[in-house]
């Protein structure tokens, strides 16, 4: 708490007048902060501006009773003064007195007597003890005393000195301290008249300097003129800091804050600095959290309260598509909790919450999903209410399109048909079903796909595809056209009548993949596959060698077995300017029986996307190897849409090793037309 002390003296005819103020208690000062409110308990000033203004009618008595020699001039007692005394002396005799006494009470107002001062007698040596009143003529007064308040504000007194001290009288011997309080005044300069409310803004101001916790003004009277003293109290210098409740926040941040203010004085302004960047740092993470508390202990040290806003429950709640109304789901409330990144115990983050939203949405099985945070009562913890809508988890498809590997013959050769049931959230589980049949002229695939995005106690997120297939596929990007052909002017004769080579698999696998780190996946399996050609001869065999004599089979059988086990490894990564993809793939067969083969298949895979001016750009790499048993409908194929463009599949070639490489440059030619070249 603060003091506040004016004393003055007029010569009043044979009489000597003296005017004192004694204490009035400001309470301490606090920074608000939104939100939380900041509450700097220990910190002196809180309500300033309301507290001067009490200040301020006290100072208006003091000047007015010097202006006006008038004791009505004093302004009726405040709750929060402590006492109040008048003292009238007659300096040649006994000294008469009239004192006012009262002592603190927030519950009564205080009441001036109405007696005037020229009716006391002279020489009386008799003490006048007067008690609060409500009576009439007191409360005339005070009607009386209010309305001289606007008149005394626009008087002025001369000042002849301005001079900055400490609660002891002493001179201020911090010249940083002074340079600042001098320099913060701007009207109570020497020789000049002052208003009460020049004084009390200048008071603001040194305040709002952030050196000093207390400033008070005194006027006395010399012989020079009235000096004005502003007692000041400076904040302690920063020897140490204790942080708590800072969970997250990481000790070099505080650190870094507070590095520059150790060994200063404390600057509440520079301070309120620091605690900013403290909630920026919060801020930018979208963390619910702030600092709610400062507080200045002996010695120097600040005390840092930092409140973080901790999930205390996450509940999941279904809401019907149509009404909107609470309902019972179908996915298990396990399955969406154990997606979300946001555990209890943590502190809640908004960025955290916007990503567990959209990993949510990307399990396809929910068509709108938000997160609400509520108070949990008065734990300072937040409940957190997860709204879900669910999606048609299952349903048939057909349709129809072209087949690029399937047009060597003509596009009607091209033209297939699908049909497919699937179903996204098996057993509430999220476990996806799809069943699917494609139909073409040469080309056809039945294929039955069980997929488990996250296998059930598995704290690695990862994922099972369990896949069924039987296919037959054109064996043309090998074995080529005849010679005769208009397809390419390096075509050979087909193996059969209908001049095409269809190969059929078999294909049973088994894949496990998971994230490795953040834009990179694993992926690791294995697979039982039997492939070879389906053409028989006027004999009803299989067919194992083309016109030619080559082999259709490794084996010499009419099929090939392999049991491969594969690795693959994955970098992905999408921005505002472009994409990029890498993908190193490595298959081994493992020759469980003699007759299986035996072989090392590499493969690599690269694409960047960017723009340049209007330009975007597409560069792509493709290379692989095969070391071993290689069964021609293994061997690499070059031509065709997915490698060289302007040829058919594999005319370009195929064997045993491969390397491919394009650039794409696209170039808008009109609002809605582009022109795009390959190289």
């Amino acid at each position: 708490m603060t003091m506040a002390e004016v004393e003055g003296s007029l010569p009043v005819s044979s009489q000597s007048v003296r005017f004192s103020w004694s204490s009035v208690k400001i309470p301490e000062w606090s920074i608000e902060r939104h939100p939380p409110r900041f509450n700097l308990a220990q910190f002196p000033l809180r309500a300033l501006a309301s507290n001067l203004e009490k200040a301020k009618n006290f100072a208006k008595g003091f000047i007015g009773s010097v202006v006006h020699g008038n004791r009505n001039a004093l302004p009726r007692r405040r709750p929060l003064l402590c006492s109040t005394s008048i003292a009238i002396a007659n300096r040649e005799n006994k000294p008469p007195s009239l004192e006012l006494e009262s002592s603190q009470n927030a519950n009564k107002d205080y009441a001036s007597t109405t007696d005037s001062l020229n009716d006391l007698p002279n020489g009386d040596s008799q003490r006048y003890t007067v008690q609060d009143t409500q009576d009439t003529a007191g409360q005339q007064q005070k009607q009386a005393c209010l309305c001289r308040h606007t008149k005394e504000d626009q008087e002025r007194v001369l000042i002849s000195e301005v001079l900055f001290q400490n609660k002891d009288g002493d001179e201020l011997e911090n010249p940083e301290l002074l340079s600042s309080a001098m320099g913060a005044l701007k009207a109570c300069k020497p020789n000049s008249a002052l208003t009460i409310q020049e004084v009390q803004e200048d008071v603001h101001r040194v305040i709002d300097c952030g050196y000093f916790y207390s400033c008070m003004p005194v006027a006395v009277d010399t012989r020079d003129g009235i000096r004005l003293i502003f007692k000041v109290e400076p904040y302690q210098e920063f020897k140490g800091l204790i942080c708590e409740g800072a969970n997250v926040l990481p000790t070099r941040i505080v650190e870094d804050a507070f590095r520059d203010e150790y060994g200063k004085v404390v600057n509440y302004q520079r301070l309120s600095k620091v605690l900013n960047s403290i909630d920026s740092w919060y801020g930018e993470r979208g963390l619910f959290a702030k600092v709610a508390d400062v507080e200045m202990l002996s010695g120097g040290v600040i005390r840092l309260l930092v409140s973080e806003a901790e999930v205390n429950n996450i509940t999941i709640r279904f809401l019907d598509r149509k009404t909107g109304e609470p309902t019972v789901g179908k996915t298990r409330p396990e399955t969406l909790l154990r997606q979300l990144t946001t555990k209890k115990g943590q502190v809640y983050s908004l960025q955290q919450g916007r990503r567990d939203v959209e990993t949510v949405l990307t399990m396809g099985i929910m068509e709108d999903v938000s997160i609400v945070p509520q108070h949990a009562g008065d734990t300072g913890k937040v409940d957190l209410t997860m709204n879900v809508v669910e999606r048609v988890t299952g349903g048939f498809s057909a349709g129809g399109g072209i087949s690029g590997s399937g047009m060597t013959g003509g596009l009607l050769s091209g033209l297939i048909g699908s049909f497919a049931y699937s179903h996204r959230n098996v057993f509430g589980h999220n476990q996806k079903l799809n069943i699917s049949l494609e139909r073409g002229q040469h080309d056809s695939s039945f294929k039955i796909n069980y997929t488990d995005p996250w296998i059930e106690g598995d704290d690695k997120r990862t994922s099972r595809l369990i896949t069924v297939q039987n296919s037959r596929s054109s064996g043309t990007l090998v074995h080529g056209m005849s010679p005769g052909s208009n397809n390419t002017p390096d075509s050979r004769t087909p193996v059969s009548s209908d001049g095409v080579v269809t190969i059929g698999r078999q294909i049973a696998s088994v894949d496990y993949s998971r994230p490795l780190r953040p834009k990179w996946s694993g992926t690791g399996g294995i697979s039982f596959q039997r492939a070879g050609p389906l053409q028989r001869d006027e004999n009803g065999q299989i067919k194992i060698a083309d016109m030619y004599g080559a082999p259709l089979t490794f084996s010499g059988k009419a099929y090939d077995d392999m049991l491969l086990a594969k690795l693959e490894t994955m970098y992905a990564d999408s921005g505002e300017h472009g994409s990029s993809m890498l993908v190193f793939n490595m298959e081994q067969g493992l020759p469980v029986l003699p007759e299986w083969l035996f072989f090392n298949r590499l493969n690599i895979r690269a694409r960047h996307e960017m723009r340049i001016g209007l330009a975007h750009c597409i560069a792509s790499f493709s290379g692989g190897k095969v070391i071993g048993d290689l069964a021609p409908h293994e061997a690499f194929a070059i031509g065709g849409t997915n490698s060289v463009r302007g040829y058919e599949e594999g005319a370009v070639g195929s064997g045993r090793s491969c390397a491919v490489s394009s650039v794409e440059i696209s170039v808008p030619m009109g609002t809605t037309k582009e022109d795009t070249q390959a190289v």
